[in-house]
């Protein structure tokens, strides 16, 4: 059994009646979009509000999945839970500052045979896809041409510091790739990290992001 609790994360979710392995797995909610049926098992995603300590509320993503397992070079066999990849990754990108979701909890366990893990990360609030912003149909995040150029400029600061630290995002496409608008500039961060990874070479990790995203 492994559990993980983000910063100031296991007070809110013991305030919520959540702090629990079984409470997250047994939760009843609606699914935020339909369950994945693949590698032998299941994965889902449901989102709820919570209230903070401070009673103020504030949305999280419960991803859930059973027997829905990846192979690694040091499990060749068994493979983890692919959130258990993801996880590593979001330490792996809080640990150099690379901006992306805020970790709220991982757990994993063996039960009655089966592998089950969870992952939660907190609710993006006011930020967009970049594929949506940058039509800018309906959304109206862009107010002129500076701002947009400021948009741009704003992701390739990112991305170039996730390069710096050697990390591959492996699925760069602009619907991983959120934004929020600021006073001044953006906000940027990067989500769906399940298929991350860290190259020994800066420059691998450039070019496999920009040639082959899968790589």
């Amino acid at each position: 059994m492994t559990d993980y609790f983000g910063e100031n994360w296991l007070a809110i979710l013991k305030r919520n009646h959540l702090a629990s392995f079984s409470a997250l797995w047994t939760l009843d909610a609606t699914w935020f979009e339909p369950p994945n049926i693949r590698r032998g098992g299941w994965s889902g995603v449901v989102k709820i509000p919570l209230l903070t300590t401070d009673d103020n509320p504030v949305n999280i993503f419960i991803k859930r999945q059973e027997n829905h397992l990846s192979k690694t070079w040091r499990h060749p066999i068994a493979g983890i839970p692919t959130f258990q990849k993801e996880y590593e990754n979001l330490r792996c990108f809080h640990h150099y500052q690379i901006p992306t979701q805020d970790l709220v909890y991982y757990g994993s366990r063996l039960y009655n045979g089966d592998v089950q893990a969870i992952l939660i990360t907190q609710e993006l609030a006011g930020y967009a896809p970049l594929d949506k912003v940058l039509p800018d149909n309906e959304l109206k995040l862009i107010r002129n041409g500076a701002h947009r150029r400021a948009l741009l400029s704003a992701v390739a600061k990112a991305i170039h510091k996730m390069h710096q630290h050697n990390m591959q995002h492996n699925s760069l496409y602009p619907k991983h790739i959120f934004v929020k608008p600021l006073d001044i500039g953006w906000d940027v961060k990067f989500i769906d990290l399940e298929k991350a990874k860290r190259r020994l070479f800066k420059s691998t990790a450039i070019e496999r992001d920009f040639t082959s995203p899968y790589g």
